[in-house]
């Protein structure tokens, strides 16, 4: 199997550090909405992380399972950064954050999974990618509580999802296993209901993976931090997902308690070598 390229998110910790260094690496991946200034010294960072690396955004903003629509000067921002960084891939998540006129929830909030939240997605959907001029990658979030009532399994959701919009899919792998263990499985049973819901996504739709560490409370409850290694767990169904889906770029991200620059390379360095 070929390897794909494999990222880390850059951070403000390792701005410096990585432009000085430039380690071996196929891409960066950075938080769109940090970037959302007309200029600046961190548009100017960004710029020159472009100038070594291929760029990914990453948006936690969108809102794309809003009912309240999207938010036209958010998109009209994220048009702008794509056209000044020409970023090889634009994604953000299946969630939702707006209500009203304006009222942000600063989260990332489950939808329902059902025909009514799937139509409103691939409008959404569609209309970004019109915005954009270019196909973005929708990621599946880590859930603390769900709707009731849904009609349709989280994995056929994103492949209907796909398959009308055209869009790609986000895999994060670790969020499919996070929500294993927080619906009760043990770790051993969290990865093989990880890997059935990886099975169960339709070749050819996913376009980026990420893989994360997650936090453990002291009553078992699961949190979706992106303050550690990845588990062992998580690299088996990365190393499914591999298998099923084919060689996909992939990201480490680590978003709190960030550890110096090497530890994430170490991490970037696991996930080739898992490729191999």
């Amino acid at each position: 199997m070929s390897a794909a390229p494999v990222g880390i998110g850059w951070r403000q910790p390792h701005y410096e550090a990585l432009l000085e260094r430039r380690p071996d690496l196929g891409f960066i991946e950075v938080h769109s909405e940090n970037f959302f200034a007309d200029g600046g010294a961190t548009l100017a960072v960004l710029e020159a992380g472009r100038g070594a690396y291929p760029v990914s955004l990453h948006g936690v903003g969108l809102a794309l399972g809003s009912a309240a629509g999207l938010d036209g000067w958010h998109l009209d921002r994220l048009a702008r950064l794509a056209d000044r960084v020409q970023p090889d891939w634009v994604s953000d998540h299946a969630s939702f954050a707006r209500v009203g006129s304006g009222l942000h929830a600063a989260d990332l909030l489950p939808i329902p999974f059902d025909d009514e939240s799937l139509a409103l997605m691939v409008r959404h959907v569609d209309q970004v990618q019109q915005r954009l001029g270019r196909r973005m990658l929708v990621e599946n979030i880590s859930a603390y509580v769900g709707w009731a009532g849904g009609t349709l399994a989280e994995p056929e959701f994103f492949n209907e999802l796909t398959r009308r919009s055209g869009c790609g899919l986000l895999l994060d792998v670790n969020n499919v296993f996070v929500n294993a263990r927080n619906a009760g499985h043990a770790p051993a049973d969290a990865a093989r209901e990880a890997m059935r819901w990886v099975d169960a996504i339709r070749p050819g739709s996913v376009g980026e993976i990420h893989l994360a560490g997650h936090g453990e409370l002291p009553d078992g409850f699961v949190i979706d931090d992106h303050g550690s290694r990845v588990r062992d767990e998580v690299w088996q169904v990365y190393r499914h997902a591999l298998a099923r889906h084919g060689p996909v770029p992939t990201l480490i991200e680590w978003d709190t308690a960030v550890p110096a620059l090497d530890v994430l390379l170490d991490e970037a360095a696991r996930a080739r070598a898992v490729q191999a």
